[in-house]
This record gives structure tokens, C-alpha cells and sequence, in this order.
């Protein structure tokens, strides 16, 4: 059987675990959450939430990961990983994401929007912490191979569910499916075991919830890092899907 692998790289704070849970609805698909995580806080020596547990829960080694998951057998037509961006930092070689069977989207969020929830999350923040670099080598990697490259603003699918939904998967070549717009409330086997540390606003969640604009001030001392992002925000972005 060929399987179909859909890489989604993530920045935080951009809706991920809605879309894995939304992909993972389909009865043709595989969902897989952040299997580089462990791999991420390895290197990394960054004290998340639940880290112990993450790092027994996983395969620590970038290559097995390759090997074994993100090319390995899977017994359905599609997979669908959740991946977050910064997670390739640690000297992983994205080789893979050029394997035949690899369809890469990208999920941006607007940073003066993203860097306030995230650095409620993890205090003060650094730029790999964002994953927008990490984004852009890839998509330019991907895009200078000719290789499948779909930016998604998350914004827009909150606001457009159904419509963004249907796009994403003509860009990738395969089906939509109704049941994608709908979930049961809870956890899923799909999920990491870090759901209970990350996930709690998805686990009550039956669909994809109606985007609302931030309007809380913007933290003066996140400027510097927004202007950074900000940039290679807008150049993604001017790469983006837009629902017909």
C-alpha cells in the first residue's frame, strides 16, 4: 500500500493540535503528534512541562525518528504529522521532507498574536523558540527543489474551517472529507503524552473554534523578537492558501 505523508510544521501557538485532531478524524489517516519532541528537549536541555515523561514516551534519536515513523510502514493510505517547527533544531537533516511520498504544509500565526500566549507558556523567549526560522530554510529548501510547499495562515482556517480545509487537501492532492469539521470532546490516541500539560483548550474542544483577534497590549520588552518574526511572517504569508 503507498501511504501519503503530510508534514505540517508548525509555529506554537497556531492551532496544530486542532488539525491533527481534525486529520485524524478521517478513517483513511494516521495522525502523529511531535515526534521529535523528545529529540527537541534532548538537545535542548529545555525544562517543558512533563519532560521526563516525554522524553521515556519517544525515540530521543532524529534518524530512528526518520526510519521508523515519519518514513516507516504505516498501515493506513494517509499520515498526518503534527510537527513543531523549532523541533528541528539539534542537527536534524530535513532530507526527508523531500521523500516522494511527502506532502509539506506550512501553519504560520500572525507573531504580535503568537509571542503573547507564548511567552505565558514559556517566559522569556528566544527566536528558535518561535519556529519561524526553522520554517523558512525549510520552505525555501522545499520550494528551490520544486517540491510541495502550502503556507496556511491559521487565522484564516479558524475563520473559514470548511473552506480551508477543502483547499489544504486539493493542495496536497487528496480528498476532502466532511467529517474533518467535526471531533468528539477528550483525548485521542493520536496525541502525545504531554496533552494534559498542553492541551486543554482542544480536549474540550468538538471543532475548530471561531478565530478572535487578540487585544491585549503587546509587551514591550517581545519588540525586538516580533520585528524579527514579523518578517518572515509576511514573506510566508504572501505564499499562502487562500480558500476559493
Amino acid at each position: 500500500m503507498t501511504t501519503t505523508r503530510i508534514a505540517m510544521w508548525s509555529c506554537p501557538r497556531t492551532v496544530s493540535t486542532a488539525l491533527l485532531r481534525s486529520f485524524a478524524e478521517r478513517p483513511d489517516t494516521i495522525g502523529v503528534d511531535e515526534p521529535l519532541y523528545a529529540h527537541y528537549l534532548a538537545t535542548s536541555g529545555k525544562l517543558h512541562p512533563m519532560r521526563e515523561e516525554i522524553l521515556a514516551s519517544q525515540q530521543q534519536n532524529w534518524s530512528q525518528v526518520v526510519e521508523e515513523v515519519l518514513l516507516g510502514p504505516c498501515e493506513r493510505p494517509l499520515q498526518f504529522v503534527k510537527h513543531m517547527a523549532h523541533h528541528l533544531e539539534g542537527g536534524v537533516d530535513t532530507s526527508f521532507a523531500m521523500a516522494p511520498s511527502m506532502r509539506n504544509i506550512f501553519l504560520i500565526r500572525n507573531p504580535r498574536e503568537m509571542l503573547v500566549s507564548l511567552q505565558r507558556d514559556l517566559g522569556e523567549l528566544e527566536r528558535f523558540d518561535t519556529g519561524f526560522g526553522r520554517q523558512l530554510e525549510l520552505y525555501q529548501r522545499l520550494r528551490k527543489a520544486g517540491r510541495c510547499a502550502a503556507v496556511v495562515d491559521s487565522s484564516e482556517l479558524l475563520a473559514n474551517p470548511e473552506g480551508m480545509l477543502k483547499t489544504i487537501c486539493a493542495a496536497v492532492g487528496i480528498d476532502f472529507h466532511p467529517c474533518m469539521l467535526q471531533w468528539s470532546a477528550g483525548n485521542h490516541s493520536c496525541y502525545g503524552v504531554w496533552a494534559p500539560a498542553w492541551y486543554a483548550k482542544v480536549l474540550t474542544s468538538t471543532s475548530f473554534r471561531a478565530y478572535q483577534a487578540k487585544t491585549e497590549p503587546f509587551p514591550p520588552e517581545l519588540e525586538a523578537l516580533h520585528d524579527w518574526a514579523s518578517t518572515i511572517y509576511k514573506e510566508l504569508r504572501a505564499e499562502r492558501l487562500q480558500a476559493s
